[in-house]
């Protein structure tokens, strides 16, 4: 069915509705499993609260996380370009709500809807300079620099009204495997910016880590 234009569309409304072709999904455990890798790629998804990371598992069964995603963020969009099954795994870090949007009826709104679109190839873009960004972060810097910034993109760090957060319990073995190093070096060195006040966390990480602006000195400092 195609969807009509109107004047009034507003894409933040149409994200935060449940409609036709559309739900709203509520993880409230750990690790709530969104799609697994090789399921059918038959949605788009959009996060509205909370975290989700997409990781890829090898033949050998080794996991590798490709990205930890933040409000405002679709996923799943391959379906559109004739993706037939998930390239990767999508799961809920802590507790989230996500809106998941048949591939039909995104196709149609794409379609019908300029100002759903130009959120749509917003966001398109933003992921293009994000992924080239941490090509670069991952060829040339060191993994203490890689776990900074990793920790400063999961605040949000940089995002409007949000120049420090507290970040959902996340274990150093999960932020080892997106940082590229060793559980190791990552205790050392979450230990090294808490001794210098970049962060405040109580070693597990049970309420939470407190990310302050400042750990940005670790990104620049050459």
């Amino acid at each position: 069915m195609a969807t009509k234009r109107t004047a009034s569309f507003n894409p933040k409304t149409f994200l935060t509705q449940v409609g036709d072709g559309k739900t709203i999904i509520q993880c409230r455990k750990k690790n709530h499993i969104l799609y697994p890798q090789g399921d059918k790629a038959n949605a788009v998804f959009y996060i509205l609260e909370g975290q989700v990371s997409l990781t890829v598992v090898s033949k050998r069964g080794k996991e590798a996380i490709v990205a930890i995603l933040s409000p405002a963020s679709f996923f799943g969009e391959a379906c559109l370009t004739g993706q037939v099954l998930r390239l990767e795994a999508a799961t809920a870090v802590g507790a989230a709500k996500i809106v998941r949007i048949s591939k039909a009826v995104m196709i149609n709104m794409l379609h019908d809807e300029p100002a759903f679109s130009e959120v749509f190839l917003t966001h398109l873009l933003a992921r293009n300079i994000r992924t080239q960004e941490d090509l670069v972060d991952q060829l040339f810097n060191s993994s203490e620099k890689r776990l900074a910034r990793v920790l400063l993109l999961m605040a949000q760090f940089g995002k409007e009204g949000k120049p420090e957060a507290v970040i959902a319990k996340v274990s150093q073995e999960k932020l080892a495997e997106m940082v590229g190093t060793t559980r190791s070096r990552v205790s050392f060195f979450m230990n090294k910016f808490r001794k210098l006040g970049f962060i405040e966390y109580n070693g597990d990480s049970h309420n939470g880590l407190h990310v302050h602006s400042s750990l940005l000195n670790v990104v620049l400092h050459d």
